[in-house]
Protein backbone atom coordinates (compact mmCIF):
# COMPACT_ATOMS: atom_id res chain seq x y z
CA UNK A 1 0.00 0.00 0.00
CA UNK A 2 1.72 3.12 -1.35
CA UNK A 3 1.26 6.35 1.17
CA UNK A 4 1.90 9.82 0.71
CA UNK A 5 2.80 11.88 3.90
CA UNK A 6 2.85 15.63 3.83
CA UNK A 7 4.35 17.59 6.93
CA UNK A 8 3.47 21.19 7.72
CA UNK A 9 5.00 23.68 10.47
CA UNK A 10 1.96 24.57 12.20
CA UNK A 11 0.53 28.17 11.24
CA UNK A 12 1.85 29.81 14.91
CA UNK A 13 5.33 28.54 13.92
CA UNK A 14 7.18 30.73 11.79
CA UNK A 15 8.71 29.49 9.05
CA UNK A 16 12.48 31.35 7.95
CA UNK A 17 12.64 28.94 5.65
CA UNK A 18 9.94 30.23 4.04
CA UNK A 19 10.32 34.07 4.24
CA UNK A 20 13.67 33.49 2.57
CA UNK A 21 11.86 31.89 -0.43
CA UNK A 22 9.29 34.82 -0.46
CA UNK A 23 11.99 37.08 -0.15
CA UNK A 24 13.62 35.25 -3.43
CA UNK A 25 10.48 35.07 -5.16
CA UNK A 26 9.65 38.60 -4.94
CA UNK A 27 13.60 39.99 -6.32
CA UNK A 28 12.93 37.90 -8.94
CA UNK A 29 9.56 39.63 -10.21
CA UNK A 30 7.10 37.72 -8.43
CA UNK A 31 5.99 40.34 -6.04
CA UNK A 32 2.30 38.87 -5.70
CA UNK A 33 3.58 35.69 -3.78
CA UNK A 34 2.36 35.90 -0.17
CA UNK A 35 2.97 33.36 3.13
CA UNK A 36 5.29 31.11 1.72
CA UNK A 37 5.76 27.81 4.28
CA UNK A 38 8.29 24.95 3.63
CA UNK A 39 7.05 21.27 3.88
CA UNK A 40 7.93 18.47 4.09
CA UNK A 41 6.65 15.23 1.28
CA UNK A 42 7.20 11.59 2.12
CA UNK A 43 6.00 8.64 -0.36
CA UNK A 44 6.98 5.30 1.42
CA UNK A 45 5.37 1.87 0.54
CA UNK A 46 4.05 -0.07 3.20
CA UNK A 47 3.33 -4.04 2.92
CA UNK A 48 0.58 -3.99 5.17
CA UNK A 49 -3.19 -4.74 3.64
CA UNK A 50 -5.53 -3.30 6.37
CA UNK A 51 -6.12 0.09 5.93
CA UNK A 52 -6.64 0.93 9.21
CA UNK A 53 -3.91 -1.02 10.53
CA UNK A 54 -1.52 1.09 8.02
CA UNK A 55 -3.37 3.82 9.28
CA UNK A 56 -2.22 3.10 12.83
CA UNK A 57 1.65 2.89 11.85
CA UNK A 58 1.32 5.92 9.82
CA UNK A 59 0.60 7.54 12.59
CA UNK A 60 3.30 6.01 14.68
CA UNK A 61 5.86 6.89 12.33
CA UNK A 62 4.91 10.68 11.91
CA UNK A 63 4.47 10.90 15.64
CA UNK A 64 8.19 9.23 16.15
CA UNK A 65 10.10 10.00 13.51
CA UNK A 66 8.67 11.81 10.21
CA UNK A 67 7.69 14.84 11.95
CA UNK A 68 8.14 16.78 15.29
CA UNK A 69 4.52 16.82 16.56
CA UNK A 70 5.04 20.28 18.79
CA UNK A 71 5.73 22.02 15.93
CA UNK A 72 4.57 20.27 12.87
CA UNK A 73 1.21 18.78 11.61
CA UNK A 74 1.15 15.68 10.04
CA UNK A 75 -1.22 13.99 7.02
CA UNK A 76 -1.20 11.28 4.90
CA UNK A 77 -3.06 9.87 2.54
CA UNK A 78 -3.06 6.31 0.39
CA UNK A 79 -2.26 6.32 -3.27
CA UNK A 80 -4.45 2.85 -4.49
Amino acid sequence: MRAKVYVTLKPAVLDPQGKAIEKSLHRLGFEDVRDVRVGKYIELNLEEKDRNRASSRLDEMCRKLLSNPVIEDAKYEFAD
